[in-house]
């Protein structure tokens, strides 16, 4: 990628918050959280919103420990695997639960689709394995075309719950016209764009193919927006029906009152129905009202949710404290955070061999 392409993917990014980091998107949102923070009397408020999670779901959250409180028709088929487990151990494990490749792979404890991969075998799984800092899970690869993020909530003392934010998620793909090569697409999508040489080292041996008009290819199996995912506001999809559902996907969850469900869901009609429906993975306090990133969202309206959400942190936090939930100290957040960041910090990194690289799809976008 020449200089100039670079200036103009940068300035791209700059120009749509969307694509800011983390904490710089975050940093106005500060005094508002000081002052929350002051109501509370406490730096540390947010972590009795869910207070059978640790520290609240900031950090250092079991994904397991979550998900296996969920009734099993809601889950895929998953394995916990210990980092020091060897690879004939795991492969036996595997066989014992009935599961087969492709798999998901994912840390135990980790955030954002960092570490998160499509494994296609056992070579595939070898690599995750060696490369892996952490205990991480294996999980079924689901098919379902739908995949959301629910953020739920429930009131302690009240019972109160609701939902507050649905996206969607609409995967990295490419769509042939019938004269552009796989490459020459990539180019013409922005969100593949940013992440240009790692696709073309994934898709190396597919670069020069022609899509015919109408196919599409997809470039990301993994459902994050910092992996080319377009999330799109759903929030149309919020009705009592809706909430019905996750209050009894919830119920059983122990000291859980606020965060995110990512899912995959067969078709919309189920979804209302919690019919085939499966629970990726269960947030906590740090999960993020994603419909914000919606590309058509004003960074007005990004703010305004935000600061909706912090508000309701609060207020289920000091409901749960009322009722006799410890706050952690500041000083153990934050020696989790370290202690999080520097085991998480080695790469997940496969080869294209060992990669799945998702075959031709003869979908079209009409």
């Amino acid at each position: 990628m020449n200089l100039r392409k670079r200036l103009s993917l940068l300035w791209t990014k700059w120009l749509h918050y969307e694509y800011w980091p983390f904490w710089f998107f975050y940093a106005p949102m500060l005094p508002y959280g000081l002052y929350l923070a002051l109501k509370a009397r406490s730096l540390s408020y947010f972590t009795t919103v869910n207070p059978g999670v640790e520290y609240g779901g900031l950090v250092e959250a079991s994904k397991v420990d979550l998900l296996q409180q969920i009734a099993p028709e809601y889950l895929p088929k998953m394995l916990f695997v210990s980092q020091n487990h060897s690879l004939s151990q795991i492969i036996h494990q595997l066989s014992h639960a009935k599961l087969s490749f492709p798999l998901i792979a994912k840390p135990n404890m980790g955030e954002r689709g960092l570490g998160v991969e499509l494994l296609k075998d056992t070579s595939a799984l070898g690599a995750y394995l060696k490369q892996s800092p952490r205990d991480f899970l294996l999980q079924e690869y689901i098919s379902f075309e739908i995949e959301l993020g629910v953020l739920y909530y429930r009131y302690p003392e009240s019972g109160e719950s609701g939902i507050t934010s649905v996206v969607l998620k609409e995967f990295l793909k490419v769509v042939g016209d019938g004269t552009s090569t796989v490459k020459e697409l990539m180019e013409k999508n922005l969100r593949a764009t940013f992440r240009q040489e790692y696709l073309e080292e994934k898709f190396a041996e597919q670069l020069h193919t022609v899509l015919a008009k109408g196919v599409s290819l997809q470039l990301e199996p993994i459902g994050n927006h910092c992996r080319g995912t377009k999330f799109l506001n759903g929030n149309h999809l919020i009705n009592p029906h809706l909430v019905k559902v996750f209050d009894s996907i919830a119920a059983p969850v122990k000291g859980y009152y606020y965060g995110r469900f990512d899912l995959k869901v067969k078709s919309m009609e189920e979804l209302y129905l919690g019919r085939n429906l499966k629970i990726m993975e269960l947030n906590g306090v740090q999960s993020e009202p994603a419909h914000i990133y919606d590309p058509h969202y004003s960074l007005f309206q990004a703010y305004r949710d935000v600061a909706r959400h912090m508000r309701l942190i609060y207020q289920i936090s000091q409901e749960s404290y009322r009722k006799g939930a410890k706050r952690d100290s500041l000083g153990a957040i934050l020696g989790a955070i370290r202690k999080h960041y520097k085991e998480s910090k080695a790469p997940h990194v496969l080869s294209r061999q060992q990669r799945v690289s998702p075959p031709f799809s003869l979908g079209t976008n009409l």
